[in-house]
């Protein structure tokens, strides 16, 4: 028996919801943008093996990989209901770079937790299952964080909320919206993009931010168009993440003259997005992007669509 599960990549914050909006994207030529792990039965020990473009970047000892700790966390779920792990075997496909911006360390957190917990036919249920995603990315980023893995999870646009025992709940899309997201190929580490955040902001930045999240959701629920991607500007992060990301500046000035609707930072960057109503603008900004932003081999840009569907099993083989 073996199962293989993937998860695609996300992008967080969407400049008007610091660590509260994300959400999954699927490639509009159909291709897979995200991790998956393969599980398999084993007659020895566990074992964990990595591959794909990015397995290069990963530690060479499994054991200070994240889908070890997913492996040993799913274990002690089961060991809470007297149930033990099958005699099992792991392959990470490392298809996203890590500190991209792209929710790198939930896509392998959540493929292998769904592979996991396929192979062992679905014992935990979803609210569980995703209460250990955020356990799991929790000890990379430093503090639980749900606005790469609900998203990757569930799939759909996420807002979320953490509170009253609802995690995230999902949002209304605009569905002809594209999103231009283009990686340049260099990293911005997490820990990097939240120290050079200041560490008490002024009231009217935090009114503002406020208003905007508010005037987005309520802007998706009615299907105001416009007013949502007014919605879309940051001021808690971009404003200093931008100094990490070079060319941003020229990135966002050009998009505008192209007709995008917005443009920001996804997650802690570097990875921009871009939002496009008109399909031939967003290739020729795809175009522009390739050629003016990347700046190494590692680099890719794609057109997207909000990926609905989230994580799921694609099958037994790699």
């Amino acid at each position: 028996m073996s199962i293989v599960a993937y998860a695609p990549a996300s992008t967080a914050n969407m400049s008007v919801g610091f660590d509260l909006l994300g959400a999954p994207l699927a490639p509009i030529d159909g291709s897979l943008l995200g991790d998956k792990v393969w599980v398999g039965e084993t007659d020895g020990e566990f074992s964990l093996t990595t591959a794909g473009p990015f397995a290069h970047k990963l530690p060479e000892d499994y054991r200070q990989n994240i889908v070890y700790d997913c492996y040993l966390g799913y274990g002690r779920a089961l060991a809470k209901r007297g149930l033990a792990l099958k005699p099992l075997t792991m392959v990470l496909e490392k298809n996203l770079p890590v500190g991209s911006g792209l929710g790198s360390s939930a896509t392998s957190v959540v493929a292998a937790l769904v592979g996991l917990n396929a192979y062992h036919d679905d014992v935990l249920d979803e609210q569980e299952l995703l209460l250990l995603m955020g356990e799991l990315e929790g000890q990379i980023s430093g503090s639980v964080h749900y606005d790469n893995v609900a998203p990757c999870y569930l799939g759909g646009l996420q807002l979320v909320l953490d509170d009253g025992g609802v995690i995230s709940q999902p949002l209304p899309v605009f569905e002809d919206w594209y999103w231009v997201v283009c990686y340049p190929g260099i990293s911005v580490s997490t820990s990097a993009a939240r120290a050079i955040l200041p560490a008490q902001y002024r009231r009217q930045d935090c009114l503002t931010y406020g208003r905007r999240l508010a005037g987005f959701v309520h802007a998706s629920h009615t299907g105001q168009e416009a007013v949502a991607a007014a919605m879309l500007k940051d001021v808690i992060a971009e404003p200093y993440r931008s100094q990490l990301i070079p060319g941003f500046a020229a990135v966002r000035d050009h998009a505008a003259t192209m007709g995008a609707l917005a443009t920001g930072i996804s997650g802690s960057g570097p990875t921009v997005f871009c939002v496009m109503k008109d399909l031939h603008q967003a290739e020729k900004l795809k175009d522009w992007l390739a050629e003016h932003f990347i700046q190494n081999q590692d680099g890719f840009c794609h057109i997207c669509k909000l990926d609905a569907q989230g994580a799921r099993v694609t099958g037994t083989e790699l």
